[in-house]
């Protein structure tokens, strides 16, 4: 902040609040830390709703009760509702000042879950535009040219549905997704060596140009990131760099061990390599929403998916040790040998409790037929318990992907058409 006095007052709906100007710099809430970076009075009034330079006070009509619960967890890093106030309005404020629902506390987030599940809604029209605007000046407040460069690189690479030639970029992607992924599932086909053996330049130099488009795309989009740790720590960019090692890992052993075909597929450890290429499919997911809302979803339910598995391992460890018991420990002179032991019952119960049944392996007295089907009702049973929990996140998650979705495709078209 070029201009006004050393504190800072900020006045939201009434309420008053003094800081020190060095503090606004580094203050935890977005809006408020982008008034250290304007430089003219018309750029105050593009975060804040009025300023008097006189007081240096910043004016904001929002609601001063849940700026004050806002500011609570700016002290003490806890974030809960306003009692007695909506919870959608209440998220509309902390979308005004920049925090999003991971901020809140998790009993309230499961309220929020179960507010936007039932009504469908998320964010207002104009929230939403005054949060786009926010990162956008965030990220271009930096008025060099080169700066604005690396900011659209970035949201080519990154956001798919930016613009158009992120579009065509994230096409492209696809294409050679699609098309290594074919190769792959080809070349274990029995008649693939017999072909590869006649066309070996071919298949190289299409599997060499998908590496090269993956390690290109790689490259650049961690050259014009923004934190360069945070984007190794991202789990599809390490999921990229997993499915291109493993080509690099058998060009380097070609080179040492020689042209010896005989010699490479007896390497278990090149095999392997070569199928974790598999995991290129995940990368369908910077552009498919399916894809994404199941990661959303996976993330945000990781409690429910704890749970899940605690209820089968236990039910397996009681089920599986009752059959072992009825099949194979009673009965010394028509043992059931599939039932030999507790490891080998939890097999069946697994298959039971989720209703396969492959018929591999049955009871055959009548006790443990009765445990059978109290195994398959009681896997219904517990299968069924967390899923209206996931299903509504699943819900949440895909409805809100979409409106991102949708508004950024209004946002390009609005673009394109100017």
């Amino acid at each position: 902040m070029k201009f006004g006095k050393s504190i800072c007052i900020l006045n939201v709906g009434g309420t008053k609040y003094a800081f020190p100007r060095d503090v606004i710099k580094d203050f935890p809430l977005r809006r408020v830390s982008r008034l250290h970076n304007c430089a003219s009075e018309k750029e105050v009034l593009e975060v804040c709703d009025d300023y008097d330079r006189e007081r240096n006070e910043f004016f904001f009509d929002r609601h001063s009760e849940a700026f004050v619960f806002i500011m609570l967890y700016v002290k003490s890093g806890k974030l809960r509702f306003v009692p007695q106030m909506c919870e959608l309005s209440f998220y509309n404020e902390m979308i005004y000042w920049g925090l999003e629902s991971s901020h809140l506390e998790f009993c309230c987030q499961r309220r929020l879950d179960d507010r936007m599940s039932d009504t469908y809604t998320y964010f207002s029209e104009e929230d939403i535009k005054t949060e786009e605007e926010s990162r956008d000046e965030e990220d271009l407040d930096n008025p060099r040219g080169s700066a604005k460069w690396l900011e659209r690189m970035r949201r080519t690479f990154e956001e798919p549905t930016s613009s158009v030639a992120a579009q065509i970029l994230a096409s492209v992607s696809v294409i050679f997704v699609i098309m290594s992924m074919v190769i792959l599932c080809a070349s274990t086909l029995p008649d693939w060596e017999s072909a590869k053996n006649n066309n070996v330049e071919e298949h190289r130099i299409i599997e060499a140009v998908c590496i090269g488009w993956f390690t290109a795309e790689c490259i650049v989009r961690f050259i014009v990131s923004r934190d360069k740790c945070e984007f190794v720590r991202r789990p599809l960019n390490i999921i990229d760099l997993l499915a291109i090692t493993p080509y690099y890992v058998s060009v380097v052993m070609t080179v040492l061990t020689g042209e010896n075909p005989q010699l490479q597929r007896a390497g278990v450890t090149l095999r392997v390599l070569r199928m974790m290429r598999i995991f290129w499919l995940i990368k369908l997911a910077r552009h498919f929403l399916g894809l994404q809302t199941l990661g959303l979803t996976l993330k945000r339910c990781y409690r429910e998916m704890v749970m899940l598995l605690v209820f089968v391992c236990v039910a397996m460890a009681i089920f599986s040790a009752l059959a072992q018991l009825l099949e194979h420990g009673l009965d010394l002179h028509a043992r059931n040998e599939d039932y030999a032991s507790i490891p080998a019952a939890c097999w069946w119960v697994i298959i039971s409790m989720t209703t396969v049944g492959y018929g591999d392996m049955y009871p055959i007295t009548m006790p443990g037929r009765v445990l059978g089907g109290v195994c398959v009702v009681s896997g219904i049973v517990l299968l069924a318990l967390p899923i209206t929990f996931i299903y509504h996140s699943f819900v949440q998650c895909y409805h809100e992907l979409r409106f991102r979705s949708n508004r950024c495709a209004r946002s390009l078209s609005a673009e394109f058409l100017n």
